[in-house]
């Protein structure tokens, strides 16, 4: 690329982007309409970089910061910008603004992927004048830290939109998805979505306190889940593989399905007593010291997967 990357929206997922691409040598153009993010997001970002290089997940922390340059408008940022990951709040009305906003300072072969969690890019770019360059690419919070990115085109975007994004997640170290059309929540969302109703099913039954399911996850499906998913893990589970184990537990899982209370809202009494226990083991002034504590499990979950592959 001979441009620059814009990233538009500096909150956590934006800041995290920036060290994304800056960590892998692009020179990065940051904006926010907030003046006091623009103006903290240095300091943020040096910090984050320190911690990452504790675990040796990055190296030359002065030259990364360089790289990255605070804007005053996003014309500043998105003007020549060979890529735009726009990362605004999550509001159709917000998204539809600011990328009518994008389009109009695109560079003429720029891509711009947005880092919705599950509003489908269509829902936003239908007017935008270069709308076939538009595609969401949904990272997990946080993006320099965890490199799922989904890539889901709007029926409009261009199979070389598509392909320009996933390429240049994966030259910089993340591990694109392709979403091959428009869906709710795509894939993660999804996924996650099923695994959350469930366990909000089982803790308002009252078969296991919350701290139980979640231990259930973290001492059980997580530990394989963070190397392998599902498909995989199955495939290893029975002698010959995933059609053996279909057919062995294929009935069970069928009979479990059909037993399940049907998904619908997360009951009021049990988001009370989930959140009593949560503020008992966790107060609430202490939320912030436990997420810098997820991220430093993060980086050391990462850095262990790195040498182990290398």
């Amino acid at each position: 690329m001979s441009g620059h990357i814009a990233i538009v929206g500096a909150g956590l997922v934006g800041a995290g982007w920036a060290i994304v691409f800056a960590r892998s040598g692009h020179q990065v153009k940051v904006f926010d309409t907030s003046e006091s993010i623009r103006s903290r997001l240095p300091d943020h970002l040096k910090a984050s970089l320190e911690a990452m290089a504790a675990y040796e997940l990055v190296s030359g922390v002065d030259d990364i910061m360089h790289r990255i340059t605070v804007c005053a408008s996003l014309a500043d940022a998105v003007t020549g910008a060979d890529y735009v990951q726009e990362s605004v709040i999550e509001r159709v009305d917000l998204k539809r603004e600011v990328s009518a906003e994008i389009d109009h300072h695109l560079a003429q072969t720029a891509v711009v992927g947005s880092s919705t969690s599950g509003l489908p890019a269509s829902s936003f770019t239908e007017d935008c004048r270069n709308r076939e360059r538009f595609v969401v690419a949904h990272p997990v919070n946080p993006p320099h830290l965890v490199p799922v990115v989904e890539i889901c085109p709007a029926p409009w975007t261009a199979p070389a939109t598509v392909e320009k994004t996933r390429d240049l997640m994966q030259s910089v170290g993340q591990a694109p998805v392709v979403v091959t059309r428009e869906i709710p929540g795509f894939i993660l969302n999804r996924l996650q979505g099923a695994l959350l109703d469930e366990a909000w099913s089982l803790f308002d039954q009252g078969y296991a306190t919350a701290e139980d399911i979640d231990k259930t996850i973290k001492h059980g499906l997580g530990l394989r889940w963070s190397f392998m998913g599902p498909f995989e893990t199955i495939d290893l589970n029975a002698p010959t593989g995933i059609d053996d184990y279909a057919r062995r537990l294929g009935p069970m899982y069928v009979e479990l399905a059909g037993g399940r209370r049907p998904a619908g809202p997360w009951s009021d009494d049990a988001v009370r007593r989930a959140t009593e226990e949560r503020r008992a083991r966790l107060p609430q002034d202490q939320i912030d010291a436990r997420r810098a504590w997820r991220d430093e499990r993060l980086m050391a979950l990462v850095a262990s997967q790195k040498k182990l592959e290398s």
